[in-house]
């Protein structure tokens, strides 16, 4: 997989990119990710990238002419006219307006050998951009933020992860948080006992079967205390499945 990143502030990524988990998949070889700076695709004598609204308003916009070439140097095409999308790369935006990341969309981003992801400031982007150069807006949250950098790098982390031999053992992405909607249940370690605080005995019984009768037992109490939604989304998911089979 290739991830290409446009920014104007490409050195906010390095300490993400060259740390960890996303490090050791880009040593072997398994992602590539690049950052492009939008600035090189100014064309403006002070490197530019922005400008005023038109209709007035607070803040700056970012123009469409840098943003359009910056994509088009990536995917070695026109951005507009377009002749048709490439089902094998996708250009990302991030934005409040993006449908809301979950884990089953993180999953099907894993589909695509190239993702162009653009990170916008200031006021937001040119709405031709919007319309015409991006394939999918996606959104980490319903709150406000300096930029899309910051989405971008969770966004990659969460991908990257998920890449077939990055995460060393393929058990432990499948057991996660969010897999089939429900949280992770309870983990404990040594000591057996802590302060008086006993690890449960079903856990040192060696009896698999219960072990993991138990795990998926608390999995789904944790998520109804703490997140009832993900039960009520998977509800409607399963309803939704039986409608079509019938």
């Amino acid at each position: 997989m290739i991830i290409d990143i446009i920014t104007i502030f490409p050195k906010m990524f390095k300490p993400v990119l060259e740390e960890s988990i996303i490090k050791r998949a880009q040593n072997k070889g398994l992602v590539k990710i690049n950052i492009h700076n939008l600035r090189d695709y100014s064309g403006d004598i002070h490197k530019k990238v922005d400008s005023y609204s038109f209709g007035g308003g607070p803040g700056m916009v970012l123009r469409p002419e840098p943003v359009f070439k910056a994509i088009e140097s990536i995917l070695g095409e026109s951005v507009y006219p377009r002749k048709k999308k490439n089902s094998k790369k996708n250009i990302v935006f991030f934005t409040p307006q993006g449908k809301i990341l979950v884990q089953k969309d993180i999953k099907r981003f894993l589909k695509y050998q190239r993702l162009i992801l653009l990170t916008a400031r200031y006021e937001g982007i040119d709405e031709r951009i919007r319309k015409y150069a991006v394939d999918e807006e996606v959104s980490i949250g319903d709150y406000v933020l300096s930029g899309g950098e910051l989405p971008a790098m969770v966004f990659i982390d969460a991908v990257v992860r998920l890449v077939p031999g990055v995460v060393s053992s393929r058990d432990s992405v499948l057991q996660e948080s969010f897999e089939n909607n429900l949280l992770d249940y309870p983990h404990y370690t040594k000591p057996r006992e802590f302060r008086g605080l006993k690890v449960p005995d079903v856990l040192l019984s060696g009896d698999h079967k219960r072990i993991k009768k138990w795990r998926v037992k608390k999995a789904y109490e944790i998520t109804k205390e703490k997140r009832p939604d993900l039960i009520a989304r998977e509800r409607k998911v399963k309803n939704q499945s039986i409608k079509q089979r019938d």
